[in-house]
């Protein structure tokens, strides 16, 4: 479960860290492009933030019923 928290945490940091930086660039510039980046990115955070608290909860689940018959 170690692996998957790191890869989990690594992969919404990569896409957390290009959104703001989009943001920022869109403040400054006003440029419509960076704020569409911008949202696209923070919709696959939501997404990967999602996915992994799922992933969590069920497998923990998983491990509990595993545990439970066994």
């Amino acid at each position: 479960m170690k692996f998957f928290y790191g890869f989990m945490a690594l992969v919404m940091l990569a896409t957390l860290l290009p959104s703001a930086l989009y943001m920022g660039i869109y403040v400054f510039t006003g440029a419509d492009e960076a704020l569409e980046r911008a949202r696209k990115l923070w919709n696959f955070l939501r997404a990967f933030t999602l996915l992994g608290f799922n992933l969590l909860v069920w497998g923990h689940v998983v491990v509990a019923a595993w545990q439970l018959i066994h």
